[in-house]
């Protein structure tokens, strides 16, 4: 496969049992690139090889005082120089292909796995090990498949040398063929404790790179808190352990690079010292101890690539465990049940006994924000976290985690909490998948982004003063939180899904923009259906049907006036009031509701009617 071919057509199911079984897998994948790249190594390294060959004719044609032989020597010079320049060149093209065609085929995994998972997979893995993963983890692999092939022509070429040297010079050659064996090894006891060493100072970087994404998404509530240098101090302090763990790392890999240029050394002077004896004795002709001394000095070339497979593999391992672990994560797709042609009717969860009506506004009041966000979770079908043997939620009598999940998210769509905005301009975060009944300025209107629209145009990319052309960064940083929190929501009502689940949408927002955002919500999703999970006076006033849960079970339903009148713990999570003081006032926000009056935030654990 040529990097032009990039992308994947179709990246394969990766082997992730481990991770050699992934590295396995992977090597078998790119089996034709690295028959290549193999090829090509042997004539680049056979090449090398071989002049040792060219130099002792030179030396004994130099001493016999042969010109012919000598003219020789120097035409083999220069076709071994050709075709070492030629196989130097392809090996490292057919190489960097392998690597790079193996990283994009793992960041393909990983991409369809994220997909695949949603924001479940944050909960599964952190952040952190995700980014690691994704970046260091790959380089590392690919790294190790990048070195397969040299690896491979080199041991080919120093067996072939080896063998070769016993078969020329017999008494120079079993000390040559005893002595590479033993220095292509001697480094292995020492890469195990290196590895543990590099992969503690991995962890270390990733749980300080975690702690700072953290601490800078969090930077505005940290200065309103004053709590920026109790973060930063522990920043601080973590940066310090990730120093100390890459010195004592770096310590280690400087005793197996002293290593590797000490005992290739001795064994040089060993042949050096040998030799001379044998030569002084006349078994060896000056030519064939010049010859075996250059084809040694070779061995040390193809050496380096066996402690290189060996760290490549030593490092590559764990990146790979690591890489198998998350994308071994599984988030049932296929559906038990064919997904029936068309999805209607009323939305049921027999867990917590919620069920809004088909077409029909239902809000639902929970005062736990996380049993809010499993319902959620779990109205949507296939929930990520839910215990074996959870029943299903139907739609229409149909078991949604029955059905595939891409026609349940079809028919489902649910918008967290915490929603977010890829970067990229208005105009491309609003080009989803949608029925197109719903045009993007009737969705930006309900949502009451007029504000966002206007800011937005001055930032146009184009100049042109067009707010789908301006740019969103990412997650939508240079917005307000109610900003981010109404491109949502519209980015929502352009899909027009038959169902849509919405997660406090508005809890970012002011009063008077809530009101209008909750009128224009029902105006556009008139014969749709749609659950509102808020505790919001202004959204429930306007819900068709209310459902009020208690420790994650229905404890009430009705419209929002007759449970306020009528339910004191409704009217506790509402209205934050006890029993002891919620009589007069709940009476007079039943009745000033009754009347058409509006409701407004004063606070977080107040509201206030307003005209």
């Amino acid at each position: 496969m040529h990097i032009r071919d990039l992308p994947h057509a179709d990246p394969g199911v990766p082997d992730v049992r481990s991770g050699g079984r992934l590295l396995r897998w992977l090597y078998r994948q790119q089996l034709g690139g690295q028959t290549k790249a193999l090829c090509w190594g042997l004539v680049h390294t056979g090449g090398v090889a071989s002049f040792p060959v060219p130099v002792g004719i030179a030396v004994q044609a130099v001493v016999d005082r042969s010109g012919s032989r000598l003219l020789l020597a120097g035409g083999l010079l220069l076709l071994l120089g050709a075709l070492v320049a030629v196989g130097d060149v392809m090996l490292h093209r057919a190489a960097v292909t392998n690597w790079i065609t193996s990283v994009a085929r793992i960041q393909q995994l990983l991409a369809r796995k994220t997909t695949e998972l949603g924001s479940a997979m944050t909960r599964r893995v952190a952040a952190g090990e995700v980014v690691a993963v994704s970046t260091g983890d790959l380089e590392k692999i690919g790294w190790f498949v990048e070195a397969v092939s040299r690896f491979g022509a080199a041991a080919l070429t120093s067996v072939g040398v080896c063998v070769a040297l016993v078969v020329y010079q017999p008494a120079l050659g079993v000390v040559v063929a005893v002595g590479v064996p033993v220095l292509a090894l001697a480094v292995l006891p020492l890469l195990p404790p290196a590895t543990r060493r590099a992969d503690e100072q991995r962890e270390k970087a990733g749980r300080a790179t975690e702690l700072a994404s953290d601490t800078v998404a969090g930077l505005r509530v940290l200065r309103g808190i004053g709590g920026e240098e109790l973060f930063l101090g522990r920043y601080r302090r973590a940066s310090q352990d990730v120093r100390r763990a890459a010195v004592r790392s770096a310590r280690m890999w400087s005793l197996i690079a002293a290593v590797e240029v000490a005992l290739p050394g001795l064994l040089l002077i060993a042949v050096v010292w040998y030799g001379t004896g044998l030569a002084l004795d006349g078994r060896v002709r000056v030519g064939e101890l010049v010859t075996v001394y250059s084809a040694v000095t070779f061995l040390l070339y193809p050496l380096r690539h066996f402690t290189e497979i060996a760290m490549a593999y030593s490092f590559s391992k764990p990146s790979a465990k690591r890489a198998a672990r998350v994308l071994a994560l599984r988030r049932p797709a296929d559906g038990r049940i064919a997904a029936p042609g068309t999805f209607g009717g009323d939305l049921t969860d027999p867990v917590s006994g919620v069920r809004a009506p088909a077409g029909r506004l239902t809000a639902v009041v929970c005062g736990d924000p996380d049993a809010a966000g499993r319902l959620a979770d779990r109205l949507g079908g296939h929930p990520a976290d839910a215990p074996e043997g959870t029943p299903s939620v139907l739609l229409g009598g149909t078991p949604l985690d029955d059905v595939p999940r891409e026609a349940a998210r079809t028919a489902v769509l649910v918008q967290d909490k915490d929603p977010v905005l890829l970067s990229g301009t208005l105009g491309e975060l609003l080009d989803i998948p949608a029925s197109g009944s719903v045009r993007a300025e009737e969705a930006l209107a309900a949502a009451q982004c007029g504000d966002v629209l206007a800011a937005l145009a001055q930032g146009s990319a184009d100049g042109s003063g067009d707010p789908m052309a301006s740019h969103i960064t990412e997650r939508g940083r240079s917005l307000s939180g109610g900003q981010r929190q109404r491109l949502a929501l519209a980015r929502s009502l352009v899909a027009d899904p038959e169902v849509l689940i919405l997660d406090e949408p508005t809890s970012a927002v002011d009063s008077h923009t809530e009101a209008r955002i909750a009128d224009g919500l029902r105006a556009l999703r008139t014969g749709r259906t749609t659950v509102v999970l808020t505790s919001s006076p202004l959204l429930l006033d306007r819900a068709d049907h209310v459902v009020l849960l208690v420790e994650g079970r229905v404890a009430g339903t009705g419209t929002h006036r007759e449970l306020l009148r009528g339910n004191p713990a409704y009217r506790a999570v509402v209205t934050r009031e006890t029993d002891a003081d919620d009589g007069p006032k709940a009476a007079s926000l039943a009745g000033r509701a009754a009347s058409g009056g509006h409701f407004a935030r004063t606070g977080t654990d107040q509201i206030e009617e307003t005209a």
